[in-house]
């Protein structure tokens, strides 16, 4: 679930480009780690990203130098991880994958102009990024194997408190909350809607209509209505578990029910098999809200809120019956703590009129460009700035001094693996 929370997915998109610019351009090896090699592109393009997202100067040496370190330490873990026989398994990747494209499609607003930007299609996409997503789980695998069970003690806490105390400066504003989601689209009478105008389509197919047609038409599908639901060539692995339990069970040219996955209900038409792959097309219609719909949600959310301040029952007790945020439902609708620049301007403005304990009234939340409900949301706690301290902030300070000891043992282990493993920067 978003929480509209500030996130920088910096990481993907150096993923996503220094892979195609590696395959569309004759590159000069700056570095070997082990059977890998390093492309002046991928780095070129690495000490770009860097530059601009710490507003450095991309020609500074010492950048560059500091960049091909990082990518020839990426490498030397997946060389390890291999020799350690880390395996990944391809639902693993499959899930990485998944959650990449989603993340893209939402930042260019839809399916189609993310395969214009690229100039391939979403299933290429993911092949072509198959092998390092791979090598990628790989070594955050063998990261965690190595590290993820590093703690520190208590007195370990104290020695880096006190060690770094001057320099750790002021635990900035913070606020924990919680919120209950209510998406339009999750009632019956929207979701019928939907399902009946996905049959009455299927009702038009059975009695000749054209199936390309009626896709252009009416398909929810931005990437493949214009193409007449046309989806190419895939393998399994691409879609929805549920479109692709169908979808290979069709014989060729025979047309589905209607069946329904996350997104949606779906028709689909299987139009050739070859090997292990099919080429099949789809009519997607997807669940739309309506002014009832949206008035139904608030006017629930109003209903919980005045029962929780009546002490009927608690916050937690309504958002684990009622949240559609599945995701923070299961912990009482808790979203985290947070501070202020982590929270968007919207869901700022709710919490800084709250004191501890109030509920806002029902406010709209747009998920992505597609998706929105409304929410109420309760300010748990309030913490303001303050000099950080043991008594108050010893789980931060804790976690601070975790991550010192895990990148100190890091960087000792890396020593070791330099040691260990051929690598030679030729440029």
């Amino acid at each position: 679930m978003v929480h509209r929370v500030k996130k920088i997915f910096f990481f993907f998109l150096v993923f996503i480009a220094c892979t195609i610019e590696a395959q569309e351009v004759l590159d000069k090896i700056v570095a070997v780690v082990d059977k890998d090699i390093i492309l002046k592109s991928e780095l070129d393009f690495r000490v770009n990203i860097e530059a601009a997202q710490k507003n450095l100067n991309p020609n500074d040496t010492t950048l560059r130098k500091q960049v091909l370190n990082q990518l020839i330490e990426e490498k030397l873990l997946y060389a390890q991880a291999e020799l350690d026989s880390i395996n990944v398994t391809d639902d693993q990747v499959k899930q990485q994958l998944d959650y990449q494209m989603n993340y893209f499609i939402q930042q260019y607003g839809s399916r189609e102009r993310l395969e214009q930007a690229y100039g391939m299609s979403i299933e290429k996409l993911k092949r072509s990024l198959e092998d390092d997503v791979r090598k990628n789980l790989m070594a955050q695998m063998l990261q965690q194997k190595k590290f993820g069970d590093v703690t520190v003690s208590r007195k370990e806490v104290e020695d880096f408190y006190d060690t770094f105390k001057d320099s750790l400066g002021l635990i900035p504003e913070r606020f924990t909350i919680a919120h209950i989601f209510i998406n339009p689209k999750s009632g019956e009478r929207v979701r019928n809607k939907a399902k009946n105008f996905a049959e009455s389509l299927l009702d038009s197919l059975k009695h000749g209509a054209d199936f390309a047609e009626l896709a252009k038409k009416y398909s929810d599908d931005p990437g493949s209505a214009s193409q007449g639901g046309d989806l190419g060539f895939v393998k399994r692995g691409v879609f929805y578990p549920e479109f692709e339990a169908v979808a290979f069970s069709l014989a060729p040219k025979q047309t589905s029910d209607v069946i329904e996955s996350p997104v949606g209900f779906h028709i689909i038409q299987l139009l050739e098999r070859r090997g292990d792959e099919i080429h099949v097309r789809h009519i997607l219609i997807k669940i739309k809200s309506d002014e009832k719909a949206d008035l139904a949600a608030i006017d629930l959310l109003n209903d919980i809120r005045d029962s929780v301040l009546s002490g009927k029952n608690s916050f937690a007790y309504y958002a684990k019956k009622y949240s559609d945020d599945k995701e923070t439902a299961k912990n009482g609708g808790l979203l985290g703590t947070f501070e202020e620049n982590q929270l968007d301007k919207s869901l700022l403005d709710i919490v800084y009129k709250l004191k501890d304990g109030e509920i806002s009234f029902p406010k709209r939340l747009d998920v992505n460009k597609s998706t929105y409900g409304y929410h109420i949301v309760q300010l748990i706690k309030r913490t303001p700035q303050h000099k950080a301290n043991l008594d108050t902030d010893y789980d931060e300070l804790k976690r601070l001094a975790e991550y010192y000891k895990k990148q100190k043992l890091y960087k000792e282990w890396m020593a070791e693996l330099k040691d260990k493993i051929y690598w030679e920067i030729k440029a």
